[in-house]
């Protein structure tokens, strides 16, 4: 066993690095280096079990042993998972248990906003020369993930895409679906579908307590397949269609604002979309 160490300069704050680390979206993008399709599967607390998947029910199951998010992250690897199951310990599948894996985040220089992400690995040495070649790799995409951040939402519909497009689209119906909970509606929407148009639709407390208007200008509009809009503050935000028959994947892919934290951003927008999906495929609401 080796320990090694790898460690890339990233031009983004750490939140946004450590969204780009553990996000299930952002997670399965920079670990392709390593395995198309592998993820992980945790509740994220101190002590608890992490699963690290490829899509053959095969990998590695391990410790969470510290979790603080935007600082530091560090894994113990225990044995080896196949066909979904964790295998016990011997020296077949040993090679790995025990090891560490540990994430680390700093800022040199206060007044900028680069960020050192630190990684510190236990490495069997018969898996060395392809990490040493891989890892770097994986950091390069996170950099790049980083540095081009966008949030990423998605959702499944049961519902044909000439449907779901048109209930996405159309005032009469976006007034029933865009807002994150009960106790929020949207009085109102105008929609001008085109390029160069612009949207409003107005969210509010069902109290009265608060709202605003969610306004911007589509920048492409391509008919079932993909809208790219500018929000009110130059935010960009893309959403994809993509037909399967009768579903239909939707991707939301959005920049970030200040205010509010990533995640909080994430399951907002995430809530407005599970909305839709459920507007979509509740009886009475069909067009067809």
């Amino acid at each position: 066993m080796t320990t090694k160490e790898f460690s890339i300069e990233i031009n983004a704050n750490p939140e946004k690095i450590w969204f780009v680390l553990w996000d299930d979206h952002h997670y399965r993008q920079w670990t392709s280096v390593f395995c198309e399709g592998s993820y992980m599967v945790t509740d994220w607390k101190e002590g608890g079990r992490v699963h690290f998947l490829a899509p053959n029910g095969e990998g590695m199951y391990s410790l969470l042993e510290a979790n603080k998010p935007n600082e530091h992250m560090y894994f113990r690897h225990i044995g080896e998972i196949k066909d979904y199951e964790e295998q016990p310990v011997d020296e077949k599948n040993g090679s790995w248990s025990g090891a560490r894996e540990y994430y680390s985040l700093s800022k040199p220089d206060a007044s900028r906003v680069t960020t050192v992400l630190n990684v510190l690995m236990d490495i069997d040495d018969t898996h060395l020369p392809y990490f040493e070649e891989t890892f770097p790799k994986g950091l390069s995409k996170v950099k790049e993930l980083a540095e081009n951040f966008r949030i990423t939402i998605k959702t499944e519909v049961k519902k044909p895409v000439e449907e779901v497009w048109e209930k996405w689209t159309s005032p009469e119906h976006i007034v029933n679906w865009t807002f994150a909970s009960d106790n929020w509606h949207a009085p109102r929407a105008e929609n001008d579908l085109k390029a160069g148009g612009k949207f409003s639709t107005r969210m509010e407390a069902r109290d009265g307590s608060i709202g605003f208007d969610f306004r911007g200008i589509y920048d492409q509009v391509e008919t079932h397949s993909q809208i790219t809009y500018t929000m009110g503050d130059d935010r960009k935000c893309t959403i994809t269609f993509t037909s399967a028959g009768d579903k239909t994947m939707i991707l939301e892919s959005f920049e970030a604002e200040n205010t509010h934290s990533l995640t909080m951003q994430r399951e907002g927008w995430q809530a407005i979309l599970n909305n839709f999906k459920k507007y979509c495929e509740e009886k009475g609401s069909d067009l067809f």
